[in-house]
């Protein structure tokens, strides 16, 4: 959202103008309710039905809430329940806002307004959902709101990064051989999940080899990708070399 050409001081300009900042945190504020659905029309209606074996599966999980939600360090989650918690982790669509460009945000007190603000939130994009439709959806719903604001400012709305949803066959014969090497490895039986990951590439190389592609991570749910302390335990980046070594050897047999 902008507003003019250059910041302003609050002490003299504000009450006056229309401020941007004001603009995109109401346009924020409209995406998702507190909880958790995603306010914009027509999000979920291309998104697949859940099938009662599919449902099946997130109960034979093995998750322990009070666990997961001390590494994250939260007080609570959205929902109670481990079957809500993983359908809604992994196969609904979530949107999560993630930052402010442009306004201050350092340390101390600065009272300024700025001139241009720019909102960045993502979308996870579950099957079936068409990315086209949901960048057409998105626009028209924070355009109109936008509209009813009658703000002088100027909007834009751009989608600079997008992926399409990537489902695998957990009954191809790869993940079958991932199986058995995760039984040989780590003595238990692996659970089939699906995971938000910005990781196109995998649905890429599916469609252009016409062969099956599979997530094999050795992380865990508590290294903290992308934060302050992200690690890897030296347990499991030792005994996933172990685990490739014998992926490798379940692969060979195939043939």
């Amino acid at each position: 959202v902008e507003c003019g050409s250059k910041a302003l001081h609050s002490g003299t300009f504000g009450g006056i103008v229309h401020e941007p900042l004001l603009d995109l945190i109401a346009l924020l504020d409209s995406l998702v309710d507190s909880t958790g659905r995603i306010q914009i029309p027509g999000i979920y209606d291309s998104v697949a039905a859940l099938t009662e074996e599919e449902r099946k599966l997130y109960e034979s999980i093995e998750f322990d809430l009070e666990e997961h939600r001390n590494n994250c360090g939260v007080k609570q989650f959205l929902y109670g329940t481990k079957e809500e918690i993983l359908l809604h982790l992994w196969r609904y669509p979530s949107l999560s806002i993630h930052g402010i460009e442009g306004a201050f945000h350092e340390p101390g007190i600065k009272t300024v307004i700025p001139a241009k603000v720019i909102g960045k939130f993502s979308i996870r994009q579950v099957p079936h959902m068409d990315l086209l439709a949901v960048k057409k959806q998105v626009v028209e719903h924070l355009e109109g709101v936008f509209s009813k604001r009658n703000s002088p400012n100027k909007l834009k709305v751009s989608m600079p990064l997008g992926a399409k949803p990537w489902l695998a066959d957990v009954n191809d014969l790869l993940y079958k051989a991932g199986r058995r090497a995760i039984k040989t490895v780590f003595g238990d039986d692996p659970d089939f999940i699906r995971d938000g990951s910005t990781i196109p590439v995998a649905r890429m190389f599916q469609s252009v080899t016409q062969k099956s592609v599979m997530m094999l991570p050795i992380g865990a749910a508590d290294d903290g990708e992308h934060s302050q302390n992200e690690k890897i335990s030296r347990h499991n980046y030792i005994e996933g070399i172990k685990l490739f070594a014998v992926f490798f050897l379940e692969i060979s047999k195939l043939h």
